[in-house]
């Protein structure tokens, strides 16, 4: 299933307390990519908060691996976490 993961910083995280763990974080996100987990990454154009296409199981799945990730670990930053499912908009132009 694809889930679509959007950061959120959480309350009162400066980037003083990030910029230690970032090299750590990206050597993690590194590995989930190449394991086919992380499917798609991006930063949102004004926040540059990440926003991640994944393939898990569920949205419980997702929340987990998410939670691996060292800013995650240390609590300073978060993910809203949505499991997608398939366009069906289509079905319409053939009933």
């Amino acid at each position: 299933m694809k889930i679509l993961a959007i950061e959120k910083e959480n309350p009162g995280v400066t980037k003083e307390l990030i910029k230690p763990l970032l090299k750590e974080e990206a050597k993690k996100v590194w590995e989930l990519v190449q394991s086919g987990i992380i499917r798609e990454i991006s930063f949102t154009k004004d926040e540059h908060c990440a926003v991640i296409i994944l393939e898990c199981e569920d949205g419980d799945e997702a929340k987990s691996i998410l939670n691996t990730l060292p800013l995650v670990k240390e609590r300073l930053i978060s993910f809203e976490i949505t499991p997608l499912v398939p366009y069906d908009g289509f079905e319409r132009l053939f009933i």
